[in-house]
């Protein structure tokens, strides 16, 4: 017999108790970097995520698009300020956001699910009161933090099997539109759905110890620490921060992990193997 066969059989077969956990749990995953930039990448992770449906997961889709809106601002000459090396979100460059995340990447994506046998729905934070939002910072404009997650249009489309695609916009209390950073919804929308995971998709394979290699496992308190001593430093610092206030808001763990990676999502939930760096509360 093909030695291939028998290691794809051992490979489902391996797979049962993790296919019995996460059965009917709540998992969130933050699309991003690779993955969004090549069609070959997508529709890897579109069959990855129908899958995961496939055999009773109920995931959840959080989408960023930044590539993808600094290109539609050049093409339409609009000029942007910056406040600290971060883009300023005026009215003008808000519609260009709400334009380019709602309609190209998200539509892209539910596309890509739904040509793979899944039935998914694109939303904003703005659809249904998903996400209500306050300035994060005055002088960035529109640039909003969530202040409240209404969850219940998600548990709407649990119950009938679809899969919400989910764009990092919110309204504000007077119903103004805001940008939000996509890690900071994906860890707003984990806590307030009490997800069970949190999958943080960036291009790195994970959270590095002071030489450089992979660290597979850490608690709130490591990553603490790891700050503290100047090993998580630059990009890595707001993504354990969004993994750190999604754990505390009570999501049950969060992984950091190379969406690069084929099949990265499956590696992690379903194998003995895993991918990139999982942290728990303790």
């Amino acid at each position: 017999m093909n030695r291939d066969w028998i290691a794809t059989a051992r490979t489902l077969s391996e797979a049962l108790p993790y296919l019995q956990r996460y059965d009917d749990a709540i998992v969130v995953i933050k699309l991003g970097g690779h993955a969004m930039g090549s069609d070959e990448a997508m529709e890897t992770f579109a069959r990855d995520v129908v899958l995961m449906r496939q055999v009773g997961v109920n995931p959840v889709v959080v989408h960023g698009g930044g590539p993808m809106i600094n290109e539609m601002l050049g093409r339409l000459d609009i000029q942007s300020e910056f406040v600290n090396g971060k883009r300023v979100t005026d009215e003008a460059t808000m519609e260009v956001v709400e334009m380019v995340l709602s309609g190209r990447v998200n539509k892209r994506i539910v596309a890509a699910i739904n040509a793979q046998g899944g039935r998914a729905v694109g939303l904003s934070g703005k659809d249904a009161n998903l996400v209500t939002c306050t300035p994060a910072n005055p002088e960035l404009g529109l640039v909003g933090d969530p202040t409240k997650v209404d969850p219940s249009i998600l548990h709407t489309l649990f119950r009938d099997d679809m899969i919400p695609v989910i764009a990092p916009l919110g309204a504000g209390e007077n119903g103004e539109t805001y940008n939000i950073n996509g890690d900071t919804a994906a860890g707003a929308i984990a806590a307030a759905l009490r997800a069970d995971r949190l999958l943080l998709l960036t291009d790195i394979d994970g959270v590095r110890d002071a030489e450089g290699r992979v660290i597979t496992e850490l608690t709130a308190q490591d990553i603490h620490d790891l700050v503290a001593d100047g090993t998580i430093a630059g990009g890595m610092i707001p993504k354990t921060e969004t993994a750190l206030a999604a754990i505390e808001g009570g999501v049950r763990a969060v992984v950091i992990l190379d969406g690069r990676a084929p099949n990265a999502p499956l590696l992690e939930l379903f194998t003995d193997h895993g991918a990139g760096s999982i942290i728990r509360a303790k």
